[in-house]
């Protein structure tokens, strides 16, 4: 029952939230929650055997009647984004400490409770529970956004809601359509994988799921949500979306697209990574106009993204291990990034570049954080960003080498654009804005520390981040492969 107290404590802390009215203990209640889920997850791993198994599974009927299963598991694959989930929760409650919220314990309610739902995704083996978690996610952060966003909030969250609703709602049409045709009318993601579908049924299927995922993550051209949500959101906010919520997308793509319909991705795949390179170069070159910093973190979070994306449809072991790793690895480097900017804002109340520069004179200890979290970011060798995206861009180059050069120029567009912007923020001469900017306190500090030590530790040594994923990875792939074979 591991995994079922994995999944309940984070839900139990959010009713125990919504009673605390005192925003300091609150924080306090949920960051020991979130701190002790993080422990959980912690003993998980000290307990998991890392081959190609489902773990601590938890299967209980729930609505018999339409064979509806409350099944859940862990396998390398979900333990990695079950650990950046419990993980980063922590670290997103942390970094929010000194922020002053209306109504924070509602706030922090719904920050455990999407932690729940992002779990359920992550962990499900049923395909109308997984629909359920997916769902779930959708609310905390459609009120987080909302309640708490910028002056623009509801149009912006409104049309976020619409995309994210009608990608849903294809989805669902898949997943039921998956159930009637398995023999004992399942859920089971089993079940769903021994169906043998005819081609044009597997395509269609195909595009019902892509579409889900691809507004999610966001793929172009289907992120036009994303750079106006990300700008409006709270820090909070974008933090959870940028940093979890995305990978939500890219985890449904291995588990849940790939696996299920393999015929359709023969003959899709292909297209699929041409629109996550397209979203590379396009993204990249957005970022460069952008004179918001918080909308070009936006457009650079879509080009890694893109890049992880495009590391799946290639569909060999390197892609998708480094698709894992960089899951993990993009969410470190991304909540960093906003936490800087949030830290730049409460101190100038603006994300304009033109206002900003000569930070480092007066803050060198934030200037040096933000620097290791740049190098990150731009995948400097001994950092946590370099493996992924290594990997990522074998994996794409073996599956065809021109592909593979274009997808590289995510390289130097994106080290081009993230120096420059580091030079116009905290380079240069102080001036009559910044003259006044305090270096990071204790609270930013810690939070600083922790994520620049997961960079460096994890750039030095990503082995035990792979090794947990590579049974998996490999079994997944044997299983799509024997069946595209097969097929032929």
């Amino acid at each position: 029952m591991e995994l079922a107290r994995l999944l309940l404590l984070p839900l139990l802390g959010a009713s125990i939230c919504l009673f605390i009215k005192q925003d300091k203990i609150v924080r306090n209640t949920a960051l020991v929650i979130s701190l002790v889920s993080l422990a959980f997850t912690l003993d998980l791993i000290t307990n998991f055997i890392p081959n190609a198994s489902i773990q601590f599974l938890v299967d209980q009927v729930w609505i018999s009647r339409f064979g509806i299963h409350f099944k859940l598991g862990i396998d390398g694959i979900s333990m990695i984004l079950v650990l950046l989930t419990n993980t980063l929760i922590p670290i997103i409650i942390l970094a929010n400490f000194k922020q002053q919220h209306k109504n924070a314990h509602v706030l922090h309610a719904l920050i455990l409770f999407m932690q729940t739902a992002l779990l359920v995704v992550f962990t499900a083996l049923d395909g109308f529970l997984f629909y359920v978690g997916w769902e779930a996610a959708l609310i905390p952060i459609y009120f987080i956004c909302a309640i708490w966003g910028g002056e623009n909030r509801i149009q912006v969250n409104l049309k976020f809601f619409i995309y994210t609703i009608a990608g849903s709602l294809l989805m669902l049409l898949a997943i039921i359509y998956l159930h009637l045709q398995t023999p004992n009318s399942s859920y089971d993601i089993a079940e769903f994988y021994k169906l043998s579908l005819d081609k044009s049924t597997q395509c269609w299927l195909f595009w019902a799921f892509f579409i889900a995922f691809a507004i999610k993550m966001p793929v172009f051209p289907f992120h036009t949500w994303q750079p106006d949500t990300y700008t409006e959101a709270p820090t909070v906010g974008t933090m959870l979306l940028s940093g979890i919520m995305l990978k939500m997308g890219i985890y449904g793509v291995i588990r849940w697209l790939i696996p299920v319909v393999p015929m359709g991705f023969v003959p899709w795949g292909q297209v699929a990574l041409t629109l996550s390179i397209i979203g590379v170069i396009y993204a990249s070159i957005i970022a460069f106009t952008q004179k918001n910093v918080k909308r070009l973190i936006a457009y650079s979070s879509i080009a890694h993204v893109g890049l992880i994306s495009a590391g799946i449809f290639a569909w060999n072991v390197q892609g998708v291990q480094g698709a894992i790793i960089q899951l993990f690895n993009h969410g470190i480097n991304v909540v960093g990034l906003f936490f800087v900017l949030d830290i730049i804002m409460r101190r100038m109340s603006t994300y304009q570049l033109n206002e900003l520069g000569g930070i480092a004179t007066v803050a060198p200890k934030l200037a040096i954080a933000f620097l290791i979290i740049i190098l990150g970011t731009v995948a400097l060798p001994l950092t946590n960003g370099f493996i992924g995206e290594f990997l990522l861009l074998m994996g794409i180059y073996e599956w065809n080498i021109w592909y593979a050069a274009i997808a590289g120029l995510t390289i130097i567009l994106g080290a081009v654009y993230m120096f420059r912007m580091y030079q116009q923020v905290m380079l240069g001469e102080v001036n009559t804005y910044t003259a006044a900017f305090t270096d990071i306190d204790v609270t930013e500090g810690l939070v600083l520390f922790i994520l620049c030590a997961l960079i460096i530790v994890m750039g030095v040594y990503p082995q035990p981040i792979l090794h947990i994923s590579e049974a998996a990875v490999d079994n997944l792939l044997d299983q799509v492969n024997q069946k595209i074979l097969l097929s032929k």
